[in-house]
Parts: C-alpha cells; sequence; structure tokens
C-alpha cells in the first residue's frame, strides 16, 4: 500500500516532474517543480491555506511518482508531452489539436522544389507560414510553377531516363530532369521564389510587367495576355496580406478572453511584417484555476508547434518565462525566442486588437463549444455511466465488408474525447481465408492489429520511445464491434488469448438496421434514443460502416482495373504493376504514346505495341 507520509520524506532536492495518481490509478494531475521534495509536499501540509478546488484534488490523490530531470528546462519539457499523454483533469487543456499547412522549399536538393506540407522537419529546407488557408497555399505553389517554373515532382533526377514530365510539356517546369536548365540558372528562379514567399512581390510585378510590354511590341500578343494574367494573379495573392507592419519581423500575437470556464486565446501570425493568417483555439480551464492561462497555452500550444517564430507578443505575464524562452529556442532553432508583454506603441495596439477578437469569437462560439462538449464528452460520460465504467477517452470500433465472401476487408476507426481522428484510422485487407465469414474475419482482423501493437510497445519501449508514437502501440479503453453477442465473443476470445484486458461492447441494430442498443457482458443494454451517447453511438456505427464499405469500394474497383490490362498479351502481374505505377490511371494509360508506354520500366517495345493497339 501506497503510504504518502512516507513517500513524502523520499523525496529528492532536485528538479523535475511529480503525477499524481487517483484510487483508479488515472493521472488526475502533472506539475514540475524546481525542488519536487519542496513543491510535493506543499499539497500535503494541512497548515497550508489552500482553495477548495486544490483540496478537492489533493482528497483524490492516493499515490504520486516523479521523475528526476538534469535541468528546469528539462522538466518544463517532460511536463508538456506528460500532460499531452495523459490529459489529465486538473491541468489546464487545449480543446483544438491542430495542425497548420506550410510551404516548404527543399533548399537543401541540387535542385529544389515547392511543396506543401503540415510537418516541419530539421531538414535543412525553407518553410513558410503557417498559412490558416490550404487553399491559399495551393495557390500560390500553382502561381510559383507558372512564374519560375520550379518543379513539385520528387523525382530522383540522377536517375532519370531523359524524357520530362507532362509539367515541362505544359510549360510549368524548366526541365532539369532533362538539363534543359542550368543548376544556377534554376537556384537563381529559387532565391526568387524564396525572395516572393518573404513577401517582396514588387519585383516579381516589375519583371513580369517589363516582360509583358517586350512581347507585346513584339507582336506576340498570346504571351503578352499570359503575362499580364499572371501580374493580375500576384496582385491577387499579395493584396491577401491585408496588414503590412513594416520590419515586423516573424512574430505571433497571442491574447485570450475568458468568461466563467469558457476561454478562448487569438494568435495572429506574423511574417516579414505582414499578417498572413489568424487563428483561434478554445482552452478547457483546469479546476484548480490557478491563473496560469497564458503560461499553461505557451507550453502546451508552441510544445506542440513544428516552428516557433523569434518573438511572442503576449497579453499578460508569463511565470517561468526564461526557461521557457530557452526551450521554445530549441524548437524554433533561432538564436533566442523571446516572449514579450508590451505595454505601449504599434506592439501594444496588436495585442489589444487580439484581445478584441478573442472577445468576439467568445461571444459567436460560446453556445457552440457547449454544443460540441455534450455530444462529444457529455455522451461519453453518458456511456460511461451506462457500462459503469471509468471515462473512456479511446474507442476502437471494427467492421468488415465484403459481397459473398470476395475481397474481404475490414475497417478500424478510432474515436478520441468523443471525436473521430481519422489520421489513425486503420485499413486491413483479409489474407488468412476466404468466403463469407465475417467470425473468421473478424478474429483475424483484431489478431493482427493487437500482435502488431504488442510487438510494435516492445519495440518503443526497448528504444525509450512512448506508445504515442506508434502506428497500432495505442491500445483503446473501450472496443465497439459492429453486431452482437457473437461479434463481441470473438473479440474477447482474442483479448483473453494475448492476455488483454478491455472491455468490448457490441452495437446491436434492429429489423431496420437502427442502432438498438449495446451488447455488453452477456446482457443488452437499451439506450435512450433522445441521449447523447446514443447519437454517439449511431455517428461511429454509421463511420465504420462507410469507412469498410469506401475501402472495399476502393479495392473491388483496383481489382476490376487490373482485369482489363490482364487482357492484353505480355502484360503479366509485374508489367501490370509497372504500368500503374508510371500512369496512376487506365485513362493515362489510354492516352499515352507509344514512346510513353516504350519508357515505362520492364516494358519491351512488342508488349508496348500492343498495349497501345489494345487501346486503339
Amino acid at each position: 500500500m501506497f503510504d504518502i507520509e512516507e513517500e513524502l520524506k523520499k523525496l529528492p532536492d532536485q528538479p523535475g516532474v511529480y503525477i499524481m495518481h487517483d484510487s483508479e490509478d488515472i493521472v488526475i494531475y502533472v506539475g514540475k517543480a524546481v525542488n519536487l521534495k519542496n513543491r510535493v509536499k506543499q499539497y500535503f501540509q494541512k497548515s497550508r491555506k489552500r482553495t477548495e478546488k486544490i483540496n478537492k484534488m489533493v482528497s483524490r490523490i492516493k499515490r504520486f511518482e516523479y521523475i528526476i530531470t538534469d535541468s528546469e528546462v528539462e522538466a518544463l519539457i517532460l511536463e508538456c508531452n506528460l500532460i499531452k499523454e495523459y490529459s489529465p483533469k486538473y491541468n489546464t487543456m487545449l480543446t483544438d489539436d491542430k495542425t497548420y499547412p506550410y510551404i516548404k522549399v527543399t533548399v537543401n536538393e541540387d535542385y529544389p522544389r515547392v511543396i506543401f506540407t503540415r510537418r516541419i522537419k530539421r531538414d535543412g529546407a525553407k518553410y513558410f507560414g503557417p498559412y490558416v488557408s490550404a487553399g491559399a497555399i495551393k495557390d500560390t505553389i500553382d502561381l510559383l510553377e507558372k512564374i519560375y517554373r520550379i518543379r513539385t515532382c520528387n523525382r530522383d533526377l540522377s536517375k532519370t531516363k531523359g524524357r520530362a514530365c507532362i509539367n515541362y510539356q505544359m510549360k510549368i517546369c524548366s526541365g532539369p530532369c532533362i538539363n534543359k536548365i542550368s543548376k544556377e540558372d534554376y537556384r537563381a528562379n529559387v532565391d526568387k521564389v524564396i525572395e516572393f514567399l518573404g513577401g517582396n512581390y514588387d519585383n516579381v510585378v516589375k519583371m513580369l510587367t517589363a516582360d509583358m510590354n517586350k512581347a507585346s511590341d513584339d507582336m506576340e500578343y498570346e504571351e503578352a495576355a499570359r503575362l499580364r494574367d499572371l501580374i493580375n494573379e500576384v496582385k491577387a495573392v499579395s493584396t491577401k496580406q491585408k496588414v503590412s507592419f513594416g520590419n515586423f519581423g516573424n512574430r505571433d500575437i497571442v491574447a485570450y478572453a475568458e468568461q466563467g470556464d469558457d476561454v478562448v486565446f487569438q494568435i495572429f501570425f506574423i511574417r516579414n511584417g505582414k499578417v498572413i493568417g489568424r487563428d483561434h483555439t478554445h482552452v478547457k480551464r483546469s479546476p484548480l484555476d490557478t491563473g496560469d492561462l497564458l503560461t499553461d497555452f505557451i507550453k502546451q500550444y508552441y510544445g506542440n508547434s513544428p516552428y516557433v517564430p523569434d518573438e511572442i507578443l503576449v497579453s499578460g505575464e508569463v511565470d517561468d518565462r526564461e526557461n521557457i524562452e530557452k526551450w521554445l529556442s530549441g524548437i524554433g532553432e533561432t538564436r533566442r525566442v523571446k516572449i514579450i508583454t508590451p505595454l505601449k506603441g504599434e506592439k501594444h495596439k496588436l495585442v489589444e486588437l487580439a484581445e478584441k477578437n478573442a472577445e468576439i469569437i467568445l461571444k459567436q462560439d460560446k453556445e457552440k463549444i457547449t454544443r460540441e462538449e455534450k455530444r462529444t464528452k457529455g455522451a461519453l460520460k453518458e456511456l460511461d455511466g451506462l457500462l459503469d465504467m471509468p471515462y473512456t477517452k479511446r474507442i476502437e470500433s471494427y467492421d468488415i465488408s465484403d459481397i459473398n465472401g470476395f475481397d474481404n476487408v475490414a475497417s478500424m476507426v478510432v474515436y478520441e474525447d468523443g471525436k473521430p481522428k481519422k489520421n489513425e484510422y486503420r485499413k486491413f485487407k483479409i489474407k488468412w481465408h476466404k468466403g463469407a465469414d465475417d467470425y473468421a474475419s473478424l478474429r483475424e482482423v483484431l489478431t493482427r492489429r493487437f500482435e502488431h501493437g504488442i510487438k510494435e510497445r516492445q519495440e518503443l519501449k526497448e528504444k525509450g520511445i512512448d506508445n504515442e508514437y506508434g502506428k497500432f502501440s495505442k491500445f483503446p479503453d473501450l472496443i465497439l464491434m459492429d453486431g452482437g453477442r457473437g461479434q463481441v465473443n470473438v473479440a474477447l476470445e482474442v483479448l483473453e488469448n494475448m492476455g488483454l484486458n478491455i472491455p468490448v461492447c457490441g452495437m446491436v441494430k434492429d429489423d431496420r438496421h437502427r442502432t438498438r442498443g449495446l451488447f455488453y457482458n452477456n446482457i443488452e443494454i437499451e439506450i435512450n434514443s433522445h441521449s447523447e451517447a446514443f447519437y454517439l453511438i449511431t455517428r461511429i456505427q454509421d463511420e465504420t460502416h462507410r469507412f469498410a464499405i469506401e475501402f472495399h469500394r476502393n479495392t473491388r474497383s483496383k481489382n476490376q482495373v487490373k482485369s482489363v490490362l490482364d487482357d492484353i498479351n505480355g502484360v503479366g502481374d509485374k508489367r501490370r504493376r509497372a504500368l500503374m505505377k508510371y500512369f496512376k490511371s487506365i485513362e493515362n494509360i489510354r492516352n499515352a504514346s507509344l514512346d510513353e508506354l516504350n519508357d515505362v520500366p520492364g516494358m519491351d517495345k512488342r508488349t508496348a505495341e500492343n498495349v497501345y493497339n489494345y487501346f486503339h
């Protein structure tokens, strides 16, 4: 049994992180400390005056653990990672988990590309953003292709066979793959791209205007019209940068508004002196109400961000500012990230503007936030009450799709905190048996899913990596099966054979194929058809079914496509795959010239002629 008084005596006089657990061993609070002994003892000193909310948390603590670190900065990083992993009830939490799009210029390559990305890596490339609109990035990249003819493909130029792709023919690529441009000239164009992305549009407009006038003087009116259209596109992109602040550099403006337990943070993104976008995020206030909203937000928001600007202008004081700046400087890879609370001047006006925007959003979204909370976490709370379970954070749902036993596939859909987590959906092709046997298919899918997960957990543990970062290593708190007793028993059998104890629940449908209730612990539980729990179960069931059907349809379609190519003399499995990999679709193969078909790896002249003749 954990003796709190005895364990307090063992605490070290070192920096680190402490983790509080309740009677069900659920993590309810994570904190960092310069001195673990002094900080953790404060929670249990009866003579110390504490708020009612802190007393309530302390009364739930049944044990604590701690991790020693070498410095306060390391403790800060570990605290943020653990809060993200456990989502403790008494910590302030971001309710949004957003990733913003960026433009990436691969200057580390011989012939750099300009591409869209949502992840920033320390790979030597240049990144521009974040942008709030993915559409704006696409428009910008398309424009840069037209003006500077920078490649966007991922072809290995050292292994090309001397034939350019269609982008070269469309005059939106300069053809470095066939040596139509020198490396020096290509680099000069890349430098202009970087200048453009940095916000310098004037030079581009001047260059295009001069080229347009020359084309007009030479009576090349079609080219002049093309250049005129490009100038208009550049002006359209530049006008999207509505606000300019001279040499304001790269900064974020952060401010918030609050009303009761509802908190909204507003962020303005300023890059090279221009506001390139803004966004807002909602925060779940900690029940402890420590008053460190801004500090908690900065740590969580930028701890999860791939990019940190040189300066963060904030509307209030940030605790532990110096250590947070050191930590963020490591993320941002800058000389130093500064967190500033401006009290006057233009920067102060920007912070005030962000505050006003946050207030407007809070008023507009309050009802929406309450409704969303009710249909997600509120629904989970109802579900936990029906099943007599603690908080169910992660749910996995499974379904099988086939037609008379052909092209059998399965879907795994994931919901976290009552919301779909689509990047963790998984698809399975049934491999171990043929025929229409849903039970056998489910047994295979669950076995493969959890065998893979157990193996991955062990590999991550050996590398000292958390389960959060694996593809299958995160296990659910509840498994939902599309079906009743039979499907549930198959799942329980698989889990028992693997030594796993995960609750399994069947989603039972009526004769009209509508959700009727839940099968759990060998009994059917009725659900109020007007409850949030019922609506959540229905959404999960429909989404699982949709995902399985979509995967089955795509699989069936691909198999049908292959059968068309199988009719061509000389096209076997390898050449069929090579054709599809090279051309991407049957339509592209149909429209390909004989020379293009000859360029497919592994294709000989006679087979290329057979393919061409088949479609013509």
